[in-house]
């Protein structure tokens, strides 16, 4: 049986639905692991549990991500203790009032993002989470300004903090290396006994299915292509990789656009299950792609 740590935020294109499929790449031993977009965590939590790999190196783009880890990771007693107060201050109100309070949380944190260094380092952390679980769906969105912008969603009694797995994800990460940038960063970190996982921003499948607005950046096809010239490099490194993305077959059966850039690699279609769009009907089984080297 496998060990598991749950993902301590909801992530869009989160894979805790597909660890069976995704397990299957990984090596037989992995010694050192990146993850260059970390997202919600569940394949990094998922091989620091099983596999306890020596050297580990993650990174994202999103500060406020980022940040919510390194708290996790150096300060989880006063992360829980703050988390249990927006828990009981929020639980405990009546339901106009908790669209007050959801609110007033969301301008807070707002306000924080201008805010560098640890002042309000645990603040900024729990409050990421606190919206995390209340908003709608858990969906992490921001406008131009890069103003969190997401409602409230619709939870009778969310559960805002699960300390026992907080504290969990804590000693896991104790001894990963913690970087926010952009994922070519990593490239120092990588060698020839590293197992990368890489999930960025996926490719949208139509024009107003995208929700990779995780920053004000677009993830672009531009993008995807720099990042496979990123993975070519780290495969003449030597390294393990395994990349997801979604399927362009899903809504064009003519669209090549992956299968052509990774026509070097190894590609497989995996079904996954759909939850992010708001109206129930666009959600379902659809297929996604498992893209490695070996």
């Amino acid at each position: 049986m496998q060990n598991q740590i749950k993902p301590f935020i909801k992530w869009a294109g989160g894979k805790q639905k597909l660890l069976q499929n995704i397990r299957t790449t990984y090596p037989e031993k992995i010694v050192r692991y990146c993850e260059p977009f970390v997202g919600g965590g569940a394949v990094l939590l998922d091989v620091l549990a099983n596999h306890h790999p020596q050297n580990v190196l993650i990174n994202d783009i999103n500060p406020e991500l980022i940040n919510a880890y390194i708290q996790v990771q150096k300060s989880p007693e006063d992360l829980i203790q703050s988390l249990h107060q927006l828990e009981n201050c929020f639980l405990n109100a009546e339901p106009d009032t908790r669209k007050q309070i959801y609110l007033e949380k969301r301008n807070r944190f707002n306000a924080l993002l201008s805010h560098s260094g640890n002042q309000y380092a645990i603040e900024k952390a729990s409050l990421f989470i606190f919206l995390n679980k209340t908003c709608f769906n858990g969906l992490y969105r921001v406008n131009q300004k890069g103003e969190y912008n997401v409602p409230m969603g619709r939870y009778k009694t969310p559960c805002i903090c699960d300390a026992h797995n907080l504290m969990n994800v804590s000693r896991a990460l104790r001894n990963a290396e913690i970087r926010c940038g952009d994922y070519s960063q990593c490239l120092d970190f990588i060698d020839r006994n590293t197992f990368v996982y890489l999930d960025p921003p996926y490719r949208p499948l139509s024009d107003t299915a995208s929700f990779t607005a995780y920053s004000p950046d677009k993830f672009q096809d531009a993008e995807q292509i720099a990042l496979k010239k990123f993975i070519d490099r780290i495969t003449e490194k030597g390294a393990k990789f395994t990349a997801s993305n979604s399927d362009p077959r899903n809504s064009n059966d003519n669209d090549d656009f992956f299968d052509n850039l990774y026509q070097n690699y190894h590609i497989r279609r995996i079904i996954a299950k759909r939850t992010i769009s708001c109206k129930g009907a666009e959600r379902g089984d659809v297929s996604e792609l498992l893209i490695c080297n070996g």
